[in-house]
Protein backbone atom coordinates (compact mmCIF):
# COMPACT_ATOMS: atom_id res chain seq x y z
CA UNK A 1 0.00 0.00 0.00
CA UNK A 2 0.72 3.47 -1.30
CA UNK A 3 -0.29 6.77 -0.32
CA UNK A 4 0.01 10.43 -1.60
CA UNK A 5 -1.69 13.49 -0.81
CA UNK A 6 -2.93 15.65 -3.16
CA UNK A 7 -4.01 19.68 -2.50
CA UNK A 8 -6.40 20.94 -6.07
CA UNK A 9 -8.82 22.75 -4.75
CA UNK A 10 -11.86 21.43 -2.31
CA UNK A 11 -11.32 19.01 -0.97
CA UNK A 12 -15.07 17.75 -1.34
CA UNK A 13 -14.33 17.56 -5.51
CA UNK A 14 -10.94 16.09 -5.23
CA UNK A 15 -12.34 13.32 -2.56
CA UNK A 16 -15.29 12.61 -4.81
CA UNK A 17 -13.12 12.05 -7.87
CA UNK A 18 -11.01 9.96 -6.84
CA UNK A 19 -13.93 7.64 -4.10
CA UNK A 20 -14.51 5.35 -7.09
CA UNK A 21 -11.13 4.85 -8.86
CA UNK A 22 -9.80 1.38 -9.07
CA UNK A 23 -6.94 0.72 -7.61
CA UNK A 24 -8.07 3.91 -4.40
CA UNK A 25 -7.98 1.60 -1.35
CA UNK A 26 -8.73 4.66 1.02
CA UNK A 27 -9.35 8.44 1.19
CA UNK A 28 -9.73 10.81 3.68
CA UNK A 29 -9.78 14.77 3.35
CA UNK A 30 -7.26 16.81 5.78
CA UNK A 31 -5.02 19.90 5.79
CA UNK A 32 -1.31 20.40 5.68
CA UNK A 33 1.22 23.10 4.94
CA UNK A 34 0.84 25.52 7.61
CA UNK A 35 -0.05 25.95 10.94
CA UNK A 36 -0.32 23.04 13.35
CA UNK A 37 -3.41 21.53 14.46
CA UNK A 38 -5.85 23.25 12.32
CA UNK A 39 -9.61 23.42 12.00
CA UNK A 40 -11.96 23.86 9.06
CA UNK A 41 -11.98 27.89 10.94
CA UNK A 42 -8.10 28.38 10.45
CA UNK A 43 -7.55 26.99 7.35
CA UNK A 44 -10.45 29.36 5.83
CA UNK A 45 -8.62 32.39 7.68
CA UNK A 46 -5.55 31.66 6.02
CA UNK A 47 -3.45 29.98 8.63
CA UNK A 48 -1.18 28.31 5.52
CA UNK A 49 -2.74 24.82 5.66
CA UNK A 50 -4.06 23.39 2.16
CA UNK A 51 -7.22 21.47 1.59
CA UNK A 52 -5.98 17.94 0.77
CA UNK A 53 -7.10 14.65 0.15
CA UNK A 54 -4.62 11.57 1.27
CA UNK A 55 -4.84 8.59 -0.80
CA UNK A 56 -3.91 5.07 0.20
CA UNK A 57 -3.54 3.07 -3.20
CA UNK A 58 -3.26 -0.58 -4.48
CA UNK A 59 0.30 0.75 -6.41
CA UNK A 60 -0.53 -3.22 -8.41
CA UNK A 61 -4.36 -1.71 -9.76
CA UNK A 62 -3.01 2.18 -10.19
CA UNK A 63 0.32 3.60 -10.29
CA UNK A 64 1.21 6.96 -9.07
CA UNK A 65 1.22 8.14 -12.95
CA UNK A 66 -2.19 7.45 -13.35
CA UNK A 67 -3.16 9.01 -9.84
CA UNK A 68 -1.17 11.94 -11.51
CA UNK A 69 -3.03 11.60 -14.77
CA UNK A 70 -6.03 12.30 -13.24
CA UNK A 71 -5.22 14.60 -10.81
CA UNK A 72 -4.01 17.34 -13.43
CA UNK A 73 -7.17 16.14 -15.38
CA UNK A 74 -9.52 17.65 -12.48
CA UNK A 75 -8.43 20.77 -11.99
CA UNK A 76 -6.44 23.70 -13.11
CA UNK A 77 -2.93 23.55 -12.23
CA UNK A 78 -1.73 27.01 -13.61
CA UNK A 79 -4.00 28.90 -11.29
CA UNK A 80 -2.65 30.12 -8.20
CA UNK A 81 -4.99 29.90 -4.81
CA UNK A 82 -7.62 29.71 -7.13
CA UNK A 83 -10.03 26.48 -8.34
CA UNK A 84 -12.95 27.77 -9.81
CA UNK A 85 -15.20 29.89 -7.39
CA UNK A 86 -12.94 28.95 -4.74
CA UNK A 87 -10.44 31.62 -3.65
CA UNK A 88 -7.68 31.65 -1.25
CA UNK A 89 -4.23 29.91 -0.06
CA UNK A 90 -6.20 26.42 1.13
CA UNK A 91 -7.15 25.89 -2.53
CA UNK A 92 -3.75 26.32 -4.15
CA UNK A 93 -2.67 23.26 -6.07
CA UNK A 94 -0.43 20.86 -4.69
CA UNK A 95 1.54 17.78 -3.86
CA UNK A 96 2.84 15.88 -0.54
CA UNK A 97 4.82 13.04 -1.27
CA UNK A 98 6.60 10.84 0.72
CA UNK A 99 9.48 9.76 -1.69
CA UNK A 100 8.41 9.94 -5.07
CA UNK A 101 9.85 13.31 -5.59
CA UNK A 102 11.79 12.56 -8.78
CA UNK A 103 8.78 10.99 -10.74
CA UNK A 104 6.62 13.72 -9.55
CA UNK A 105 8.97 16.40 -11.32
CA UNK A 106 9.56 14.40 -13.82
CA UNK A 107 5.81 14.08 -14.79
CA UNK A 108 5.23 17.89 -14.49
CA UNK A 109 7.83 18.45 -16.84
CA UNK A 110 6.80 15.58 -19.42
CA UNK A 111 3.02 17.10 -19.03
CA UNK A 112 4.02 21.30 -18.86
CA UNK A 113 3.65 21.58 -22.28
CA UNK A 114 0.18 20.53 -22.94
CA UNK A 115 -0.86 24.10 -20.99
CA UNK A 116 -0.94 27.75 -22.74
CA UNK A 117 0.51 28.98 -18.69
CA UNK A 118 2.96 27.78 -16.20
CA UNK A 119 2.11 24.84 -13.94
CA UNK A 120 2.17 26.10 -10.44
CA UNK A 121 2.29 23.07 -8.62
CA UNK A 122 3.91 22.84 -5.96
CA UNK A 123 5.63 20.08 -4.79
CA UNK A 124 6.68 18.98 -0.65
CA UNK A 125 7.84 16.43 1.20
CA UNK A 126 5.04 15.56 3.58
CA UNK A 127 5.57 16.93 6.86
CA UNK A 128 2.75 16.49 9.26
CA UNK A 129 -0.77 15.55 8.19
CA UNK A 130 -4.31 16.17 9.93
CA UNK A 131 -7.26 14.61 9.00
CA UNK A 132 -10.19 17.19 8.92
CA UNK A 133 -13.12 17.40 10.87
CA UNK A 134 -15.40 13.87 10.32
CA UNK A 135 -18.04 16.09 8.56
CA UNK A 136 -15.56 16.62 6.06
CA UNK A 137 -15.35 13.48 5.47
CA UNK A 138 -16.82 11.64 2.33
CA UNK A 139 -18.94 14.90 1.82
CA UNK A 140 -20.51 14.08 -1.35
CA UNK A 141 -21.08 10.48 -0.76
CA UNK A 142 -23.10 11.41 2.31
CA UNK A 143 -24.64 14.85 1.03
CA UNK A 144 -25.22 14.23 -2.57
CA UNK A 145 -28.17 16.93 -2.43
CA UNK A 146 -26.74 20.09 -0.79
CA UNK A 147 -26.69 23.03 -3.16
CA UNK A 148 -22.50 22.88 -3.25
CA UNK A 149 -22.90 18.95 -4.05
CA UNK A 150 -25.19 19.39 -6.80
CA UNK A 151 -24.01 22.71 -8.91
CA UNK A 152 -20.06 22.32 -8.20
CA UNK A 153 -19.27 18.45 -7.64
CA UNK A 154 -21.71 16.19 -9.57
CA UNK A 155 -21.04 18.58 -12.88
CA UNK A 156 -17.21 17.97 -11.78
CA UNK A 157 -17.43 14.53 -11.59
CA UNK A 158 -19.78 14.02 -14.76
CA UNK A 159 -16.77 16.04 -16.99
CA UNK A 160 -13.90 13.76 -15.31
CA UNK A 161 -15.76 10.63 -16.12
CA UNK A 162 -15.72 11.75 -19.74
CA UNK A 163 -12.28 12.69 -20.45
CA UNK A 164 -11.48 9.77 -18.41
CA UNK A 165 -13.60 7.65 -20.89
CA UNK A 166 -11.66 8.92 -23.67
Amino acid sequence: MKSIILGGGCFWCVQAVFENIKGIVYSEVGYTGGAENPTYESVCSGDGNIEVVKLSYNDVEISLIEILNIFFKIHDPTSIDKQGTDIGIQYRSAIFYENDEILIKNFIEKIKNNYSLPIVTQIYKLNKYYPAESYHQNYFAKNPNQSYCQFVIAPKLQLIRDKLSN
